[in-house]
């Protein structure tokens, strides 16, 4: 069902609106009157399709009852057409700048006010499909959207719970490992977090950071190939079990080589270099100086750390005060410089993660050095 059209007249004079109100029945529109601009702003609210507005009223003339409709947004395409006896230039163009689409002559011509208020009708009738159109289209794109972002919400959630996994299963490979050398997961924690402050304080950006912490939990993995024989031995190992354990780097290298992953490719790195040393003396390959890989020379100094100050199946602890005066001697023979300084400017830091993921330490017993199995 078609719903008429509603016109506004507007007059102080009576019998103007009659004559009005009569012609706009004879082409079938409904209309409502007002007698002056005030009547006429509150009965803009009626669902008016078009207004009939005179010019010379009392109290507010058509021009400011046409300013004060054209100031509220949901009337600016609203057609208006002036009804006025005045025919100069000037009245024309004040009407324009008010507003006013069209104008209608006094005394009014019914065909022309037929002809008038159709047209403008008609283009108010393809300006209200237009805003229909990009309101339901708007609609549209609002539920589209929220729909796509509730998607890519729950594949991100999906994604993070994957990455999770991802780094919750290297965790536990890397534990697994320690737990056939009596270690515990909290060597884990401290040594991938001692890793991690030393990367940030060498000024590695972020994401080396967050692969350093991640991947220095595997830098024991390839423990898991050597015997227990050898793992677990209380005191020193004799030469060829030495060359055994030495071979803990090489088999670490092997497990994680040849991935996509930057965690898995960085851990392969650790794994093969956390036990060269700065003036070459170190293990597997005997690197010297700036031929270690930085993520290999970060990870010698955590873990040689962590091993000094915990207990071992083949030792007590040494106090931090011990420790750090091993670090200090190693620095330019066993550890790369710049790592130890930085050691000891982050040092409350690193006391912070011991502090965190150790119980404490406990009565040092005598140790070699050569053969410390961290």
């Amino acid at each position: 069902m078609t719903i008429p059209k509603r016109i506004l007249i507007v007059d102080d004079d009576e019998q103007i609106r009659e004559i009005l109100g009569e012609y706009i029945k004879i082409q079938g529109f409904e209309y409502e009157t007002a007698s002056d601009g005030i009547e006429a702003l509150a009965k803009i609210k009626l669902d008016i399709d078009l207004v009939l507005i005179d010019v010379n009223m009392p109290k507010m003339d058509g021009y400011e009852v046409i300013k004060r409709i054209r100031s509220e947004a949901e009337f600016r395409d609203l057609p208006i057409i002036m009804v006025t006896s005045m025919a100069s230039r000037e009245d024309r163009l004040r009407a324009v700048q008010a507003g006013a689409n069209d104008f209608v002559a006094k005394p009014i011509d019914q065909t022309e006010l037929e002809v008038r208020t159709v047209s403008l009708l008609k283009i108010k009738e393809i300006q209200d499909t237009i805003k229909r159109h990009k309101s339901e289209l708007g609609e549209k794109v609002q539920q589209r959207t929220a729909a796509l972002r509730k998607s890519l919400d729950e594949m991100v959630d999906a994604q993070r719970k994957t990455f999770e996994a991802y780094l919750d299963t290297i965790r536990r490979l890397a534990i697994a490992a320690e737990y056939r050398d009596e270690g515990t997961a909290a060597h884990i924690m401290r040594m991938s977090n001692y890793a991690a402050i030393l990367a940030k304080g060498l000024k590695l950006p972020p994401g080396k950071v967050e692969i350093v912490l991640h991947a220095s939990s595997m830098h024991d993995i390839g423990k898991i190939g050597i015997p227990d024989g050898i793992l677990l031995k209380k005191g020193k190992l004799e030469n060829k079990e030495w060359e055994i354990m030495k071979q803990h780097t090489i088999i670490g290298s092997r497990i994680l080589k040849e991935s996509n992953s930057d965690f898995l490719k960085a851990g392969d790195v650790i794994a093969a270099s956390h036990h060269e040393k700065w003036d070459g003396s170190g293990y597997p390959n005997g690197l010297k100086g700036e031929e270690i890989p930085h993520f290999g020379r970060i990870c010698a100094v955590a873990d040689v750390f962590d091993a000094l100050t915990t207990k071992r199946p083949y030792k007590e602890a040494f106090s931090n005060e011990e420790a750090f005066d091993i670090l200090k001697k190693g620095h330019e023979i066993h550890f790369d410089p710049e790592v130890v300084d930085v050691f000891f400017e982050k040092v409350e830091d690193i006391i912070n993660v011991q502090n965190t993921f150790y119980d404490g330490n406990v009565e040092m017993e005598s140790l070699d050095f050569d053969r410390l199995r961290y």
